[in-house]
């Protein structure tokens, strides 16, 4: 094929130059948004009397047709084309004539090439979004299975608290809401049409890049001509979003990791999501969660990637910009691909609720509420933390816990201690006495779940 830039310039270029210029070994995805676009811009030309309406239906025509042949595979993308924008024009002129030559009238492919990624970011952000909510549901629905399983919640992944197994999986819930608030938000930011800013100046043709932008489904367009064509902050902000999902992911998939472990063995994933071991036949190895972890650093490095790419680039397009594309696919496929794996073993995983409340009897996690019990009967806080810090030295001496400590024993520590010390205590009523907006509760949990739900609803 030939080149579209070919004129003042020989088209002539040595071969290992041509395959390092060429972008359409990836861009080539771009072929939807790239004919989609074309139709619009080859409608707004005749509707401006630019281009005749003869020459607009044949090229409408045109383009519908290699559109449905890539679709079918009659067509196959001539990687020898330099982008995917050259092939499918010289396509669209070998197929209707002259009438393929009038396309790019007041378009540039930089104005072209920003077109077809925001269109592709746009549907690419709805993606991700309903895979969030799919997500999500899994994460509420398994909430509401486990609201009143108790166990420990850590601190410097120590035990800490005692809380419910559906109150940790509402935390990752709240998570993923705001992420869905921050692609929804970057979302009105790709949504903007740099089309008709041709190159960077504009053009002189009277077009109507509002007419455009509307048939496209943007909301408006962009407002300065060189901001238009090189502005890849939304690439950016995609991409930052998707970093920031991915570390949710990750930290779930590493406490997921912990508690499938033998040291742990609060949760089993299903096998459908689980290998084992070339060599040792007891292992039940969560390499999906792990995958999870690992693939977060590919998407830290695709965002590490654009920044560095943007960072000193001068006004207004430069062929620099050709990374972002790989960049990007990268981030939305990484993010895709690990949401649609976490949904369906969340769904299936299943919690040990006994190991999950021996766990909690054995860590002393009712520290706390044993402090407070004292301070309630007027010990000072300070002083009270410091009579349960020596108790609690007391019982692991003794091999105790705080529930078969005698009462005796506890009078030897304070005289304020009574029989009803033991109900404070209790874990379960530790968990259920904390019912401050968004405590663990299981009054509470059952409001943060109604909240999630009605917020995707």
């Amino acid at each position: 094929m030939g080149k579209l830039w070919q004129g003042f310039a020989s088209g002539k270029v040595c071969e290992i130059a041509d395959d390092f210029n060429s972008s359409i070994k990836f861009d080539k995805r771009l072929f939807k948004q790239d004919i989609t676009g074309s139709i619009a811009h080859a409608k707004m030309l005749a509707h401006r009397c630019i281009i005749s309406e003869k020459d607009a239906a044949a090229i409408v025509d045109g383009l519908t047709g290699i559109l449905e042949d890539i679709l079918s595979g009659t067509l196959k993308i001539d990687e020898s084309a330099e982008d995917i924008h050259t092939f499918i024009e010289e396509t669209l002129t070998a197929r209707v004539g002259d009438a393929g030559k009038k396309l790019h009238t007041a378009r540039s492919r930089n104005d072209q090439v920003a077109l077809d990624l925001r269109m592709y970011l746009k549907e690419e952000t709805e993606n991700i979004l309903g895979k969030i909510k799919a997500l999500v549901k899994s994460v509420t629905d398994k909430a509401e299975e486990y609201k009143d399983a108790v166990c420990s919640g850590y601190t410097h992944l120590q035990r800490a608290q005692p809380i419910t197994f559906g109150h940790q999986l509402m935390a990752y819930a709240f998570m993923l809401l705001r992420d869905c608030e921050r692609f929804t938000d970057c979302y009105k930011r790709i949504n903007v049409s740099p089309i008709g800013c041709c190159a960077l100046a504009g053009t002189t043709y009277n077009t109507d890049r509002e007419y455009e932008a509307k048939e496209l489904g943007f909301d408006g367009i962009a407002l300065n001509s060189i901001d238009g064509v090189s502005d890849r902050d939304f690439v950016a902000e995609f991409i930052s979003c998707a970093a920031l999902l991915q570390m949710h992911l990750s930290r779930f998939a590493e406490e997921i990791l912990l508690w499938t472990s033998w040291e742990f063995k609060f949760v089993e994933l299903s096998d459908a999501f689980t290998t084992g071991s070339s060599i040792m036949p007891q292992k039940k190895n969560s390499d999906m969660a792990e995958l999870v972890r690992g693939k977060t650093g590919r998407v830290y490095g695709d965002l590490t990637g654009i920044l560095t790419v943007l960072k000193g680039l001068p006004l207004a397009y430069n062929k620099d910009m050709q990374e972002d594309k790989e960049l990007v696919f990268d981030a939305a496929d990484t993010v895709k691909a690990c949401l649609d794996v976490f949904a369906p073993m969340v769904a299936e995983m299943k919690a040990n609720r006994e190991n999950m409340k021996t766990a909690a009897a054995k860590g002393f996690i009712n520290a706390t509420d044993l402090a407070d019990y004292l301070t309630k009967k007027g010990e000072p806080f300070r002083s009270a933390y410091k009579i349960c810090g020596e108790i609690v030295g007391y019982c692991i001496k003794q091999g105790k816990t705080l529930e078969t400590l005698s009462l005796e024993e506890y009078k030897k520590f304070s005289d304020l201690f009574g029989k009803d010390v033991y109900g404070e205590i209790d874990i379960k009523n530790c968990v259920n006495k904390r019912i401050s907006a968004g405590g663990t509760a299981v009054s509470s949990v059952e409001k943060q779940i109604e909240y999630v739900r009605k917020r995707f609803a």
